[in-house]
């Protein structure tokens, strides 16, 4: 269901667009589509931002488009995808303390944000479905299992008698692609020199349950935020 229409803010990512609007209780509501399926019933964002393709401007007016120069995060280098920056600057500021984003997308970033809130430095790897699409493109054997690459579902177990070590070949490559990325999360909060680590994107979700028992070890809290980006968007450009 399409929501009603109202004040609407728009990130479009690599693969998707991720929209969201301003609820009567103050929340805001978020969901994915594109302008003709979902989000093009004649509401033009109020803020967007991109690092996929730029939209056509009738739907996305260009004065209304925010750029890494808008999100005032110190010390980003000019080359940093305004999604990352977005992302890092309303954790910093919703904690205001260093924090770690990981942005579980197409690409999963690890971006570090610390105590005074600057950039400092982060990570790039391949996410879940794209490490899947690889595997399929480039197998001869294995490929075909997943031609259409599976996104994990939440509290789904790849294998009931023992999920950590599946029989499916298609169930045992989603699982080393989930292991390997929170591992590679493990490991970048380890020298990250913070104490909570802000999970966003897709597979955000599914990333903080894989790793919060491992950070909590470490005495890191793992925080799920949805719908970071849009925030930041909505809090540089309000309604009114």
């Amino acid at each position: 269901m399409t929501p009603a229409r109202g004040a609407r803010w728009l990130l479009i990512g690599n693969s998707r667009w991720h929209w969201a609007e301003r609820q009567a209780d103050g929340q805001l509501h978020g969901w994915d589509g594109d302008p003709v399926r979902r989000g093009g019933d004649g509401v033009a964002p109020l803020a967007w931002a991109a690092v996929g393709a730029l939209p056509d401007p009738e739907v996305c007016p260009p004065e209304r488009r925010v750029g890494l120069a808008d999100v005032p995060l110190r010390g980003c280098p000019p080359w940093l995808g305004v999604d990352r920056a977005l992302a890092g600057w309303e954790a910093w500021r919703e904690l205001e303390e260093a924090v770690l984003v990981v942005d579980a997308g197409t690409v999963m970033s690890l971006t570090r944000v610390d105590g005074r809130g600057a950039f400092r430095g982060g990570r790039l790897i391949a996410g879940l479905r794209l490490q899947l699409e690889a595997m399929a493109h480039r197998t001869a054997l294995i490929g075909p299992l997943l031609a259409d690459p599976p996104v994990a579902q939440e509290g789904r177990a790849p294998n009931p008698d023992d999920p950590d070590w599946p029989a499916a070949t298609g169930e045992a490559m989603r699982v080393g692609v989930e292991a390997a990325l929170a591992a590679a999360v493990i490991d970048a909060a380890r020298g990250a020199d913070t104490r909570v680590v802000v999970f966003t994107g897709g597979d955000g979700r599914l990333l903080r349950q894989r790793t919060a028992a491992r950070l909590e070890e470490q005495g890191i809290a793992a925080a799920h935020r949805p719908l970071l980006c849009l925030r930041s968007l909505a809090r540089l450009r309000p309604e009114g």
